[in-house]
């Protein structure tokens, strides 16, 4: 004889607790289930129930489609984001989502995520992200009581991930070092590249510079800014991350030129050490100049080809060579000069760090041998 799934509580009840699909506080929200009649009628309704959450009648009735509800997500919940993120939101709902046309929110399935994720083959990085904001609109609405917390899962745990790996980073070739000292740099490219070269920064972090940020009886410079472009225009903006905030030892291999451009500044009277001919900082249009004049130049500099230099490239060579002088400049150190985590360094400048250890020799000296 069987036995009954459930037991007769002091009550006189059969009973038994079910999710209902939907989250509270962050936790499976349950509804009480019983009955006096028996084990078996318990049983029935706990598949009835599951039954209608399948059907997602467990939530609010709302007739938005998926796509109006991703763009308020966007707009009220991600407001406060950086700029480069919401830009990337705004082209997978605008340029990716849109596909979606009409489709109730409520109505959303695996089959049209798949859809988006084929409409977008052959980049896996967007597909990627197109993933990753889809999941977020999803969590969103299941926070709102506007769709199933069940269906969310089921649609991801059906839908197979996307493997991208990103270009691997590299540093600066032979070539290309002897190039930055070697081209025929206009002055102000020059100054730009040296900062680069010498002292690893962002992108943003070398335009945002102005003359008060330099102690050149310290030797060192403060980064406390960052610029980012919006819509062409330049923004400033905090660094990256708290960790940004820093001051950094000049090379001397660049401190001469740059203390008498920037020496040159302060005579007339200028602030910010890369700007237009108008005096201001630069637009996104005048970097992408800048960085081809000095892309020029350094292959007039070289007799091998050079390709695929961005400014990153230079921050990349910086710290591997900083790696390569490991134990004499600590992890902790590597990762404060760069304005990053001592995690991010370990995770990207690992193959390197492990280069430079010598096992052996450690632990016969760690032992008098």
């Amino acid at each position: 004889m069987a036995t009954a799934k459930y037991t007769k509580g002091k009550d006189g009840y059969f009973s038994t607790k079910v999710w209902d699909g939907t989250y509270a506080n962050g936790k499976k929200h349950r509804v009480n289930l019983r009955t006096k009649k028996s084990s078996k009628a318990l049983e029935n309704m706990v598949k009835e129930f599951e039954q209608e959450v399948e059907q997602r009648k467990y939530i609010k009735q709302s007739d938005i489609t998926f796509l109006q509800y991703a763009r308020t997500w966007k707009s009220v919940y991600k407001d406060q984001r950086q700029n480069a993120t919401k830009a990337m939101y705004e082209n997978i709902i605008e340029k990716h989502y849109i596909i979606l046309g009409d489709i109730r929110l409520q109505d959303i399935d695996r089959i049209h995520l798949q859809m988006l994720i084929n409409h977008a083959d052959g980049k896996k990085r967007t597909q990627q992200q197109i993933i990753l904001t889809f999941k977020q609109v999803l969590k969103s609405a299941v926070a709102d009581h506007l769709f199933p917390a069940n269906v969310m899962e089921d649609i991801f745990r059906n839908v197979d991930p996307v493997r991208y790996a990103p270009a691997e980073k590299r540093p600066l070739t032979d070539y290309e070092r002897e190039a930055v000292f070697k081209a025929d740099f206009k002055e102000q490219d020059r100054i730009f590249v040296y900062l680069l070269y010498g002292c690893g920064l962002r992108r943003g972090e070398a335009l945002a510079l102005t003359i008060f940020d330099f102690n050149f009886d310290r030797k060192e410079m403060a980064i406390n800014k960052s610029h980012e472009f919006v819509k062409d225009k330049p923004k400033q903006k905090s660094p990256k991350s708290a960790n940004g905030f820093r001051t950094i030892p000049i090379p001397g291999k660049i401190l001469p030129a740059l203390e008498s451009y920037v020496t040159g500044l302060k005579h007339k009277d200028k602030t910010y050490l890369f700007t237009m001919r108008n005096g201001r900082p630069l637009t996104k249009s005048s970097y992408d100049k800048m960085w081809a004049r000095i892309r020029n130049r350094m292959q007039e500099a070289s007799d091998q080809e050079i390709s695929g230099l961005t400014a990153h490239v230079f921050r990349h060579n910086y710290c591997t060579n900083l790696c390569y002088q490991i134990p004499t400049v600590s992890i902790k150190k590597i990762a404060q000069l760069l304005g990053d985590t001592e995690k991010m360094v370990l995770e990207v400048y690992n193959h390197i760090i492990l280069e430079r250890e010598d096992a052996a020799a450690a632990i016969a000296a760690a032992m008098n041998d």
